[in-house]
C-alpha cells in the first residue's frame, strides 16, 4: 500500500474507530451502572422506595420545623413543601454521588487493575446512578405539586440544563475526588464534612432571594444556587437568577476541565497505589 492510500485509509477508518470506541464506552458504562442499581436495591425490601423515603423524610422534618414550630417568615415559598423538595431531590443526587466518588477506585481496587476500560468510566458509572435515581424520584415532586396546587411554569422546559449542569458538575467532582483519595484516605471523611456544611451554604432549605443582598454575590459563586434556581424555576419563577445560572455554566466548565487535568496526571500513579 502507498503512503496516498494508507493516509486515505487512515482518515476513513479514524472515525469509525472512534464511534466504536465511544459505543463501547456508553455500552461499558451502562452495564457498570445497572449493576450498581441492581446490587443495591437486590437485598432490600423496599428497594427503589428508599432513594425517595430519605428526601422525604428530610423534607417532612423541614417543613414540620419551618410551618408547624417556627414562622419561617422570607425563607422560601408556598408551598414549602414543593420549594423543599425541588431542591432536596437533585441535593440528593450531588451528595450522593460526590460521597461515592470517593470509593470510586478504592472499593473497585481489583477490577480496575484486571480491566483495560477508561478508568474514567467508575466515576462516570456513579454519577450516572445517582442521577438515575433522581429521575426516578422527579414523580414524587409531580404528585406533591399535584396535592398541593403548585402551579407549573415555562421554568419547566429548563430541566434538561439543569440536568446537563449538574451532571458535569458532579462528574468533575468526581474526578478530583476518586484519585486524590487513593493517595490521602483521610480525604473521604473530609469531604463527608465539607458536604454537610455545604448543605446549609447551598440554597435548599431557603432560596438566595430571601439572603440578604451583601451576601447575595457570594452565594452565587455556589454553582448549586443556579442549578437548583433553575429546577425550582418550574413551580416558582422568581427563583430563577440568571447570573446565578451563568455562574454556574462557568464554574461547571472550570471543574470539568480540573478535573480531566487531575484525573490524567493521577491516572498512572493511582494504578500503582490500587
Amino acid at each position: 500500500m502507498t503512503t496516498a492510500s494508507a493516509q486515505t485509509a487512515s482518515r476513513t477508518t479514524g472515525p469509525l474507530v472512534n464511534r466504536g470506541a465511544v459505543r463501547r464506552y456508553r455500552h461499558a458504562l451502562w452495564l457498570l451502572t445497572s449493576r450498581d442499581l441492581r446490587v443495591r436495591y437486590s437485598t432490600s425490601a423496599l428497594g427503589y422506595l428508599w432513594s425517595i423515603l430519605d428526601p422525604l423524610v428530610m423534607s417532612a422534618i423541614y417543613w414540620f420545623v419551618f410551618t408547624q414550630v417556627f414562622h419561617r417568615g422570607k425563607v422560601g415559598e408556598e408551598p414549602y413543601i414543593v420549594f423543599l423538595l425541588s431542591a432536596l431531590l437533585p441535593w440528593m443526587w450531588f451528595t450522593g454521588a460526590v460521597s461515592d466518588s470517593t470509593r470510586a477506585f478504592t472499593s473497585e481496587a481489583k477490577l480496575i487493575r484486571s480491566t483495560t476500560i477508561p478508568r474514567s468510566i467508575w466515576v462516570a458509572r456513579v454519577n450516572a446512578s445517582k442521577g438515575i435515581e433522581f429521575l426516578l424520584s422527579l414523580p414524587v415532586l409531580a404528585v406533591f405539586a399535584i396535592a398541593t396546587g403548585a402551579h407549573v411554569h415555562w421554568g419547566l422546559a429548563l430541566y434538561p440544563l439543569a440536568i446537563l449542569l449538574q451532571a458535569g458538575l458532579v462528574y468533575g467532582i468526581g474526578l478530583i475526588v476518586a484519585p486524590l483519595v487513593v493517595f490521602f484516605r483521610d480525604l473521604e471523611r473530609a469531604v463527608k464534612l465539607v458536604l454537610r456544611f455545604f448543605f446549609y451554604a447551598s440554597p435548599i432549605i431557603y432560596g438566595t432571594t430571601a439572603l440578604p443582598e451583601k451576601l447575595r454575590d457570594l452565594a452565587a459563586l455556589n454553582p448549586l444556587s443556579g442549578i437548583f434556581g433553575i429546577y425550582r424555576s418550574a413551580f416558582f419563577p422568581n427563583q430563577l437568577n440568571w447570573f446565578e445560572v451563568v455562574v454556574s455554566v462557568l464554574v461547571t466548565i472550570v471543574v470539568l476541565a480540573v478535573g480531566l487535568v487531575v484525573f490524567r496526571r493521577s491516572e498512572h500513579r493511582v494504578l500503582k497505589e490500587l
